[in-house]
């Protein structure tokens, strides 16, 4: 363990890795898109989320739209730091919101990578750090990395704010948390952490410092202020969470998942069901081992508050696994496995998950439907 894993010099090899293998899954969707007529850039940041997140740096919130059956899909659904910092990047550099989105998530994936690195580096050692990072790159869903979208943003936010706890610096953690929470809704996993760490610290040793106490005051803030924000514009104390339930994302406690698995499981293609339970089950067995792992609490709680966040949900089932992405610390079992290998195993193993990683992604991007 390294007092240093917040240095660049210490933590460039991860840094190195991710970028590389960021850099084969976008080569390999530049090559499917020029086969099949597309361009590949419109579709890192113009396509689903990304326009919304555009519009709304480009002008306010306020935009609206009525869908066939007569349901309304708000812009209130979306919370404000990436738009933010679009419409700041777009002012400085006088391009458009949509580059501007793009270049914030890349800039921001490489600090999440960083974020990531740091973790793992001071929990499982630096190898296993660096090889965490490059992971968390090659993950299924990564492609939603390199898009103006806000998951790189929100792990840059979430990684560092942990690290901040381990390292016991509260204040920052509790900032950090706060940015987290005007990015994405799953700052609740972070606000949890912070607030169970801080808890557990309390009752086992008897003590609680200002610093401590500022910094679990200040991690909710950011997303109570959005929630707060929507609940004035639109006159309703419940007005966040009745738009999110018109997008289809209110919180079901798991049953329109577990009616999506039946579904499959009792269809035409009843394989397509047991596919579904043997992925589930998969992500059981990783939280399982994350646990066997000892992982250091505030890790450990955040990891698997993000599971269950993106599991207790309406939304559909394809947007599961990127929804579960910020979840990092469940790829550090398979991390400290894959440390013990020698360099050019390792090597060969990553440089074949990233061609898959590619693959699936230039497969998603290029499709009709959102990741």
């Amino acid at each position: 363990m390294s007092p240093h894993a917040d240095r660049p010099s210490s933590a460039a090899p991860a840094l190195w890795g991710y970028a590389a293998v960021r850099a084969v899954g976008l080569a390999v969707l530049a090559v499917a898109a020029a086969v099949a007529g597309e361009d590949a850039l419109h579709r890192l940041k113009g396509r689903w989320d990304s326009v919304w997140y555009a519009r709304i740096a480009e002008h306010g919130y306020g935009h609206e739209v009525t869908l066939p059956g007569g349901g309304v899909h708000s812009d209130l659904a979306f919370f404000p730091l990436l738009p933010a910092l679009e419409r700041g990047l777009a002012q400085v550099l006088r391009i458009d919101a949509a580059t501007a989105g793009l270049v914030v998530s890349w800039a921001a994936s490489l600090a999440a990578a960083w974020g990531i690195y740091a973790v793992g580096e001071r929990v499982a050692g630096r190898r296993a750090g660096v090889v965490l990072a490059v992971l968390w790159g090659v993950y299924p869903t990564a492609f939603v990395q390199s898009m103006a979208y806000t998951e790189s943003l929100f792990t840059a936010l979430a990684a560092w704010s942990l690290y901040a706890v381990l390292r016991e610096r509260w204040v920052w953690a509790g900032v950090l948390c706060v940015g987290a929470g005007l990015t994405r809704p799953s700052a609740a996993a972070l606000i949890a952490a912070l607030g169970v760490t801080a808890v557990v610290t309390v009752v086992r040793e008897r003590r609680l410092t200002a610093r401590m106490a500022v910094g679990v005051l200040l991690a909710p803030l950011g997303w109570l202020g959005y929630v707060v924000f929507v609940a004035v514009r639109r006159g309703s104390a419940t007005a966040y969470f009745e738009v999110q339930a018109a997008w289809g994302n209110s919180i079901d406690g798991g049953v329109a998942l577990a009616r999506f698995v039946w579904t499959n499981l009792t269809g035409p293609v009843p394989l397509a069901g047991v596919g579904l339970c043997a992925a589930l089950a998969l992500v059981g067995w990783v939280a399982w081992l994350c646990v066997r792992q000892r992982q250091p609490l505030p890790v450990l709680v955040y990891a698997l508050a993000v599971v269950v966040v993106s599991l207790v949900g309406a939304a559909y089932f394809g947007s599961r696994p990127r929804l579960m992405m910020p979840a990092f610390p469940l790829l550090l079992p398979a991390a400290v496995a894959l440390a013990r290998l020698r360099d050019r195993t390792l090597v060969a193993v990553l440089a074949g998950l990233a061609l898959a990683s590619g693959a699936y992604g230039a497969f998603t991007l290029l499709g009709p439907g959102p990741p």
